[in-house]
């Protein structure tokens, strides 16, 4: 999209096509490193880094970045800077690339890649901080001259320049459909959402209000949320070693508004872990359920990264329970193990679809992959990599592990199904398709087991199942479903 604006002249920057793709670019190692790195600052240096590397090679911003930020050692003016230019320029790509399409004149598929890494920087600094303009040209331009000379720097100094001449509405104002032909259309460009995903959002919230609400809430950086893993720390002890504060929803949950919590003792230690509130809550969902007599045989049917294994792993060990958590990649699996040593835990490898566990499972957690819609906030780059067309296949998995588990639990006993998306296909169009197919089975009313004494259960909607929104609750938008296997007599 190209409307508005005047395109600045000339080929510079125009590279037959290569566009923002993973094609074979420019090594930066052609030149001097010595003179690449005098010419730019370490925090920006970090940034294009960490772009580059998610652009060239999926990987990951929330990952990637805290490991370069410890191997370049930098300090913590630097390192605060560095973050906020890599996850807020990641989560604003898409609209950083239509004002850039503008600005430029031409297609963003007609920009090298290396650049366009740059401009996005540049765009995100002159738009959406507090950064002189002067400043966040320059040392965009001292990015390009140390890797590619003056002829694509004066490119990027006269792309910039043009983006500099409108603040992010007027901009908004030029690329964004009008709020009175196209209003969720408009909405997706101002938060800086592909459309598809605003358009589920709608779907799911029911109204234009709430969906502005939550696209804004996706559109900020959330705080860290901390977990206390139950007999090893408590929510206090861990707000008063971290200087956070604890949370409202799960007695385990502690907000650490800034600071690394990998340097953390506690963390780094096992005694705690990073997991957001939400994620918490379906933990504590499971465990919360009435299943009778409790014989102590749990089971999380899809455990990695293992997060929840983790929290549920405390929990049986403090109910004298036991946790068996199945993950289908043995790296993974060897994540799980290092994360729950010494807890009531065994771990396997196999697929949640064919575990090859024997039925009589008094607690089954089924977190299913999904599409990630519901932690966009957290994963900057995520909402520009998804597609509307992995969501078929995504429901087809979901729907036969929540079918697995209904086989492996006894009769009484419940299973929480949860995904990380607020999407009605993978949320309540799975729960329904399963309680057709299993005779008897029923869905217990969630939101009681979420809402503990924390708060009112009204509060969370109209159920039975629930749904968490970063706008309404401050957490992931979390889904989980409670069902019961009928007592067969």
């Amino acid at each position: 999209m190209t409307q508005g604006g005047q395109g600045v002249q000339g080929g510079r920057g125009v590279q037959g096509g290569r566009g923002s793709g993973r094609g074979k670019s420019r090594d930066p190692k052609s030149r001097d490193p010595k003179t690449r790195d005098k010419a730019t600052d370490p925090a920006r240096r970090v940034a294009l880094d960490v772009l580059r590397a998610v652009r060239r090679d999926d990987a990951y911003a929330n990952l990637l970045l805290p490991r370069l930020l410890r191997e370049r050692g930098l300090d913590r003016r630097d390192k605060a800077l560095a973050t906020e230019l890599t996850y807020g320029t990641a989560r604003t790509a898409g609209l950083l690339d239509l004002i850039i399409a503008s600005a430029a004149g031409r297609a963003i598929s007609e920009i090298d890649g290396d650049l366009l890494d740059v401009l996005r920087l540049g765009s995100y600094q002159l738009l959406r901080t507090r950064i002189g303009s002067h400043a966040a040209v320059s040392t965009s331009v001292d990015l390009v001259r140390a890797e590619h000379g003056m002829g694509q720097a004066g490119f990027v100094n006269a792309v910039l320049r043009k983006v500099s001449q409108r603040d992010e509405q007027m901009w908004i104002d030029v690329v964004a459909p009008s709020m009175a032909d196209d209003i969720v259309g408009h909405l997706a460009v101002t938060y800086a959402h592909p459309r598809w995903i605003a358009e589920v959002f709608a779907e799911s919230l029911g109204s234009i209000g709430e969906l502005q609400a939550a696209l804004a809430a996706d559109d900020q950086r959330p705080i860290v949320h901390l977990v206390a893993r139950p007999g090893q720390i408590t929510a206090e002890e861990l707000a008063l070693i971290s200087g956070g504060e604890e949370g409202r929803l799960s007695p385990y949950c502690v907000y650490l508004p800034e600071g690394d919590p990998g340097s953390l003792d506690a963390v780094r230690d096992g005694f705690a872990g990073v997991q957001d509130e939400g994620s918490q809550l379906v933990a504590l969902a499971l465990t919360r359920a009435d299943v009778g007599e409790d014989a102590g045989r749990w089971l999380d049917l899809c455990a990695g990264p293992g997060g929840k294994a983790a929290l549920l792993g405390s929990l049986a060990d403090l109910d004298g329970a036991g946790l068996d958590a199945v993950e289908v990649s043995e790296h993974r699996a060897k994540l799980i193990e290092n994360i729950v040593d010494g807890l009531p835990v065994t771990v396997h490898i196999a697929d949640g679809r064919d575990s090859g566990l024997e039925p009589g499972f008094d607690r089954i957690l089924v977190d299913a992959p999904c599409s990630g819609l519901g932690s966009l906030r957290r994963r900057p780059e995520a909402r520009w990599r998804r597609t509307p067309e992995e969501v078929p296949e995504l429901v087809e998995l979901q729907t036969q592990l929540l079918t697995e588990a209904m086989r492996l639990v006894r009769p009484g006993g419940v299973v929480v199904y949860s995904t990380c998306s607020p999407h009605p296909a993978e949320t309540t169009g799975v729960v329904a398709a399963v309680l057709d197919a299993v005779d008897g089975a029923e869905q217990l009313d969630a939101r009681p087991l979420v809402a503990g004494d924390a708060v009112e259960p009204a509060s969370l909607g109209s159920g039975p199942h629930v749904q968490l929104w970063p706008h309404r609750q401050d957490t992931d938008a979390m889904f989980m479903a409670v069902l019961r296997k009928p007592v067969t007599h």
